[in-house]
C-alpha cells in the first residue's frame, strides 16, 4: 500500500483545474473507461492504492454515492 493510501481514508479532489474534471475510471490507468468527471472538491474514500506505470491510482467511491466506485490518479487527491 501506497503511504497516505490508507484504505477508507477521507479525501478530496484538488488541482484537476477550474476548467478540468478527474476522470474515475475503471481501472487503474488512462487506458481504461472512464465513469464520471469529478470536479475539485469532490468528497471521495479511498479503498486502496496500487502503481501501474510508474504512476499511483487509488480506488476510490464517492463519499455521497458510496455505489460509485472506481480509480483516479493519486495526483489529485488532497486528505480531507
Amino acid at each position: 500500500m501506497t503511504t497516505g493510501c490508507a484504505a477508507g481514508s477521507g479525501a478530496v479532489v484538488q488541482s484537476a483545474g477550474p476548467n478540468d474534471l478527474l476522470k474515475l475510471c475503471e481501472g487503474p490507468g488512462l487506458g481504461h473507461a472512464i465513469i464520471i468527471g469529478l470536479p475539485d472538491g469532490t468528497r471521495l474514500t479511498r479503498r486502496s492504492c496500487l502503481t501501474n506505470d510508474g504512476k499511483v491510482w487509488c480506488r476510490i467511491s464517492l463519499a455521497d454515492r458510496p455505489s460509485v466506485s472506481g480509480y483516479v490518479s493519486a495526483d489529485y487527491l488532497a486528505p480531507r
